[in-house]
């Protein structure tokens, strides 16, 4: 499927959206209004975030860019830790369970999945399905956590808190 100009817009206003909230905390990166365009003050912005941060500062937003601002707003931005109701520390969700839990992570995936444009929608059917273990890979991955397609306590949390944003 190809990367629609809306696609794009998107994007770019969702990177400009975290570096205006990086810049109300940081002088040295210059303030951009989030618009879906980028222009020379999105470049600056970047080029700015790039240097602080010890990237090549090409004013292009590169996947190591875009998870170092991602990461650097997630930082700015957190919030309180979240209520943990996962069942326990050891415990490990994985395909072929089943349950209102498995219900809960893929409502929880879907919701993910809508910030995020690589992540596919999975069917909520309180089966962990391969599609499941396939989106949590993905979950993992956008989360830099190890990539095993299960849910344990710390996939869970990274979930809940991505959630909150």
């Amino acid at each position: 499927m190809p990367y629609t100009e809306a696609q794009k817009r998107s994007h770019i206003h969702e990177i400009q959206s975290y570096l205006y909230t990086l810049a109300t905390q940081d002088a040295r990166i210059p303030t951009v209004i989030p618009d879906g365009i980028y222009g020379p003050e999105t470049v600056r912005a970047v080029q700015a975030f790039q240097k602080i941060y010890s990237l090549p500062v090409t004013g292009e937003v590169d996947r190591p860019t875009w998870d170092a601002i991602v990461a650097a707003y997630r930082k700015q931005t957190a919030q309180p830790e979240a209520l943990s109701i996962f069942p326990s520390a050891g415990y490990v969700l994985r395909e072929g369970d089943s349950g209102t839990l498995v219900y809960i992570v893929q409502a929880m995936l879907n919701d993910i999945g809508s910030r995020y444009d690589n992540l596919a929608p999975v069917k909520v059917t309180g089966s962990f399905s391969a599609a499941t273990t396939n989106a949590i890979r993905g979950v993992q991955q956008v989360a830099g956590l190890p990539q095993t397609g299960a849910v344990n306590r710390e996939t869970w949390n990274w979930m809940v808190a991505a959630l909150n944003l």
